[in-house]
């Protein structure tokens, strides 16, 4: 067995994960070999399993790491507007732009693949694996002894977004449930899949986004109506 320094480990490591992002990303899971995956490192396939456990260990920290910069963005573009109306439509302007361009990111919060892999390494149910109690739901990836481990926690494929519960105490929705109005908020994201299909023709895709991005917000908070500005593109 090859023995490495810390620093080459740390290397190692991010290597292995940038490669399983291209390969994952441009192939699928799948389609993706680990040899594949040592091959474009450069390094055996033995070698590979000094890293993570799995190929599935690898996709999860993956798709972990592909949410929490997701996530990143969002905070971003949120602190940017200054009604709640506004946060909700950033929110889901945002996330479908990524979800249209970002094969993980469709992967991850349409597909729900992250589910898929965690029930696959814990040999158990995503959700009774999952709603353990425990507080620290952070969506992050594990330090210490388990370094290659994302902490999937009970939100794991859509981490938590503050928001909503800021929105229901303050009476800014006509729903008093926060996880429903999460629920309501991630379910227009599978409209990407209908995009080029006999259900919703590619030249009416984005004005049939574009409107139900509109109904749903105005919908969904009471006294407010649209906030940004009227240029969508991109």
């Amino acid at each position: 067995m090859a023995r490495f320094t810390d620093e080459d480990r740390e290397r190692i490591r991010e290597e292995l994960i940038e490669a399983g992002h291209k390969l994952f990303a441009q192939f699928g899971f799948d389609r993706t070999r680990v040899n594949d995956i040592t091959e474009e490192v450069g390094i055996g396939t033995s070698t590979f399993y000094q890293f993570f456990d799995s190929k599935e260990q690898l996709y999860l920290v993956v798709l972990v790491s592909e949410r929490d910069q997701l996530f990143e963005q969002l905070e971003a573009v949120i602190g940017e507007v200054e009604t709640p109306q506004a946060e909700a439509e950033m929110i889901l302007r945002t996330t479908l732009k990524q979800v249209r361009s970002n094969p993980l990111i469709r992967r991850l919060f349409v597909e729900g693949e992250i589910r898929r892999i965690d029930e696959q390494l814990n040999g158990t149910n995503y959700d009774d694996a999952t709603s353990t109690g425990d507080n620290n739901n952070t969506g992050t990836i594990s330090k210490g002894d388990n370094d290659n481990k994302p902490d999937t926690g009970a939100e794991a494929d859509f981490r938590v977004l503050p928001q909503p519960e800021a929105w229901v105490a303050r009476d800014d929705v006509r729903i008093d449930d926060p996880d429903i109005v999460r629920g309501l908020l991630r379910s227009l994201l599978f409209v990407t899949q209908a995009q080029n299909t006999p259900i919703v023709l590619n030249e009416t895709y984005d004005e049939v986004e574009e409107a139900l991005i509109d109904t749903v917000i105005t919908g969904l908070f009471a006294d407010e109506s649209m906030t940004s500005c009227d240029d969508h593109s991109g």
